[in-house]
């Protein structure tokens, strides 16, 4: 029997089950071309319970924490969000998360479920000589996820807190199905949304975030709202370019060769990586990631070879079949020279090669999908 979340019997009844990081977790309940589309089109809701937790505080919080990120945490302001990575010496990513200032000297730091573990006991180690707490909430904040252009219209109708007034990034703490949580609008789809947390709720108060989950749901009905399983929450971060830790991103890639530059910040103090990304930037990076369109049919897989004039240039580290756009899509690495926006390759992921070409990403026209589009 795996890890459970507090709504594995929703997950149970509704869903189709699989393991993902040791835990049982709803792989989709209807399917996961309507629930992605949902998300894209109206609204979708997500139990992210499964992902890391925990809680950094002290006088030495933002400065420990300035030391193993990549990115600024002492200018942050106090219900500001950051997205960054923790790096290893080489400058590998040992994990990408987001980090949010609840407090002068309090932060909550949210981090992939395949690496609760380890992101936990890395923090811990570096630790050392800071003036600062941390302690693992993993498995006493429920988290969920509601994403899409109506997201702000569902929630509203049950919170007491104006949602509009939460720019990207922000969080703020709010009475919502008559509970007290930390709302923030963030979200892994592309999409407008936000994640959710109900703080001080162990397992054995499972009834609480059922109840949640229910009022959200009910809310939403009019607007659309379907419950999402990791089928669509994949394709979906995949249509908007985002990484999946251990496919697109692990402790071999940095955040240069990803293109991450915009989480690190080289120019402020030391942190952990600081050299070699430094000497890597002066150097030059010898592959990145890009976005890869199929042109025919084909659907691009992790592990396929990215092919060029017979010859393999890389591989792919994420593919799918694009719900919304009809088409495959991948992301991959290739050496900078074959990079360019257009440059067109062959995708070998079974016996036969199909045409492909390098895309920008997000994948879709973002003047009429996520969060910048220009209407809903």
């Amino acid at each position: 029997m795996g890890l459970r979340t507090h709504l594995y019997k929703f997950h149970q009844k509704h869903g189709r089950l699989v393991d993902f990081a040791g835990f049982e977790m709803p792989e989709f309940y209807e399917g996961i071309i309507p629930e992605h589309l949902a998300v894209r089109n109206e609204v979708g809701i997500f139990d992210v319970t499964h992902m890391g937790r925990c809680v950094v505080e002290g006088t030495d919080a933002a400065v420990f924490l300035n030391h193993i990120l990549t990115r600024d945490l002492v200018s942050a302001s106090v219900g500001q969000g950051r997205y960054s990575v923790i790096c290893n010496e080489r400058g590998g990513i040992i994990d990408d998360l987001v980090v949010f200032r609840l407090g002068e000297e309090r932060f909550l730091l949210v981090y992939n479920a395949s690496n609760r573990r380890k992101d936990y006991e890395w923090i811990i180690d570096h630790a050392r000589g800071f003036q600062s707490q941390i302690r693992d909430m993993s498995d006493k904040v429920v988290m969920f996820a509601v994403q899409g252009p109506k997201a702000v219209k569902v929630l509203q109708s049950v919170a007491d807190t104006d949602l509009s007034s939460i720019r990207y990034y922000r969080g703020s703490w709010m009475t919502l199905g008559g509970e007290e949580i930390f709302v923030s609008r963030t979200g892994y789809t592309g999409e407008d949304g936000f994640e959710i947390f109900l703080w001080d709720t162990p397992l054995a108060k499972s009834d609480r975030a059922e109840r949640l989950w229910q009022t959200i749901l009910e809310a939403g009905h009019e607007f659309g709202i379907k419950p999402c399983g990791l089928g669509a929450r994949d394709t979906l971060r995949t249509e908007a370019g985002m990484c999946l830790y251990g496919n697109d991103i692990d402790e071999d890639t940095t955040p240069l060769e990803a293109k991450m530059d915009f989480v690190v910040q080289l120019e402020r103090e030391d942190f952990i990586g600081k050299e070699a990304l430094l000497k890597q930037k002066a150097e030059g990076v010898r592959r990145v990631l890009v976005g890869i369109r199929a042109l025919e049919k084909g659907i691009p897989r992790a592990g396929g070879k990215i092919i060029s004039q017979g010859r393999e240039i890389g591989r792919l580290t994420s593919g799918t079949f694009s719900p919304l756009l009809r088409y495959g899509i991948g992301l991959g690495y290739v050496p900078p020279v074959y990079a360019q926006i257009g440059t067109r390759v062959d995708v070998l992921t079974r016996r036969t090669p199909f045409h492909a070409e390098i895309v920008n990403t997000p994948f879709y026209d973002t003047s009429k999908y996520g969060r910048r589009r220009l209407s809903i």
